[in-house]
């Protein structure tokens, strides 16, 4: 059996643990839909409930690109913690707004590459600490926190975080489809520049992200994200560059999702390609 089928086994496994006990784990709201399980759903996981296929297919109606930009992003992410866990020698990954485990996660790419690399999931959605927790329970490289990414020391300082990942050492924070679920008054550039001030020389951060670029698709994009999972603010090219202020970005620098080191050249654009956004950049010695 390979971790692809074992996975697929214990999520059977859990959903019938709950099932037998009649009741999901405390604070799971399965009334309204949620970002995780909606994002779950649109890339065909089966971590989710009807609020959230129905939230799901309301916005896959009105954007019927939003699936192949969703496994876009998820490409874009396997190619960057590729090039960080090959190329730069990242062993310790923080995934943050990791959502649910899914189809290739950070461990499994990193872990093919270096076995004794280390990944903290670390999301808000109890769902995802239930499900992750029982998923990757016999692996002892990674760990599943809850936490809110509106209070980055909090999560860095947490003993679950230390115990796993030495902030002493380069390590990656990877943020994929994160910060545009922040409001404006959390000030995503201000949390990106607290996670910043936390790394040493070495340290890398992921990111992608969703452009307002004078885009119509982008507006509608975000008021039915809103109307639907109640959260998503696309922001515009300066402040998605703000959020690699004093890095020194990885070629070729943020763009496009799908123009960040492809394998396929020939790939179409589709109507939503140029709406979501992403880059990796690398903290230097400020000496060198």
């Amino acid at each position: 059996m390979n971790a692809d089928e074992r996975m697929e086994e214990m999520r059977t496994e859990v959903k019938q643990m709950w099932a037998r006990n009649d009741q999901l784990p405390a604070k799971i709201d399965i009334t309204k839909s949620h970002i995780a399980r909606v994002y779950d759903f649109i890339l065909g996981g089966k971590d989710n409930y009807e609020v959230d296929r129905k939230a799901a297919g309301v916005l896959l109606s009105r954007h019927p690109s939003l699936r192949a930009m969703a496994w876009a992003n998820r490409e874009f992410l396997q190619r960057g913690v590729t090039y960080l866990a090959q190329e730069a020698g990242i062993d310790q990954f923080i995934d943050v707004g990791s959502g649910l485990p899914t189809q290739r996660n950070v461990h499994q790419v990193a872990q093919e590459i270096n076995p004794d690399a280390k990944v903290l999931y670390v999301d808000i959605d109890p769902i995802v600490l239930a499900h992750g927790r029982a998923l990757l329970a016999e692996n002892g490289n990674t760990k599943v926190i809850q936490a809110d990414i509106a209070h980055p020391s909090e999560i860095l300082d947490l003993d679950e975080t230390q115990e796993l990942i030495d902030l002493s050492r380069p390590w990656a924070f990877i943020g994929c489809l994160l910060l545009h679920h922040l409001k404006d008054e959390q000030d995503p550039v201000g949390v990106m520049r607290q996670i910043k001030d936390r790394m040493v020389p070495g340290c890398h951060v992921l990111l992608s992200n969703f452009l307002r670029d004078d885009d119509d698709e982008a507006e509608k994009l975000e008021r039915d994200m809103l109307e639907q999972v109640g959260t998503a603010h696309a922001r515009d090219w300066p402040t998605n560059m703000a959020y690699f202020e004093g890095l020194e970005l990885v070629d070729p620098g943020v763009v496009y999702i799908h123009e960040w080191r492809p394998h396929d050249l020939a790939t179409q654009p589709r109507a939503l390609d140029k709406i979501f956004v992403g880059g990796i950049g690398r903290k230097t010695d400020p000496e060198t």
